[in-house]
């Protein structure tokens, strides 16, 4: 039975199964992914921060050796550690919270609600300005004919 790579580590049928595709799809879908070079490969957040993790413990060597077996550069190690430890290192209160997303998110509707109201009450705003200067053109014409 064919396997995933780390961290997911599951069967190729599992996988094919729980997003809705064929064996034979995903198969192929894999192989092209591993048919590319390994500098064009993405990693997810997820697998950068597994890859962090398992490669902590390692010596130089051993670390170097990991990073030529995954196709990954020692200096993008680093980048990849520096980066998890700033992200760690934020204050909490730096963290936006699911509550404070929502206040937000509540926010920016009624703001753009304001914004439609008040865009709509300005355009007809100008359209009277318009109608009556054309208005006021009119009888002052007529106004001047008839004197």
């Amino acid at each position: 039975m064919v396997r995933l790579l780390p961290p997911e580590s599951a069967s190729v049928e599992e996988v094919a199964r729980e997003i809705g595709v064929g064996v034979d799809t995903l198969e192929r879908w894999r192989s092209d992914a591993l048919s590319m070079p390994a500098r064009e490969r993405a990693w997810t957040a997820a697998a950068r921060f597994d890859a962090v993790l398992s490669t902590a413990a390692m010596d130089e060597t051993a670390r170097n050796a990991w990073c030529r077996e995954h196709g990954v550069y020692a200096q993008e190690l680093a980048q990849w550690r520096a980066a998890a430890t700033q992200a760690l290192a934020e204050p909490e209160e730096a963290r936006a919270s699911p509550q404070q997303t929502k206040q937000d998110q509540r926010r920016i509707k009624e703001l753009e609600r304001e914004l439609r109201r008040k865009e709509t009450a300005l355009a007809e705003a100008a359209a009277l300005l318009v109608l009556s200067k054309k208005l006021g053109a009119i009888f002052n014409t007529d106004k001047g004919e008839d004197e």
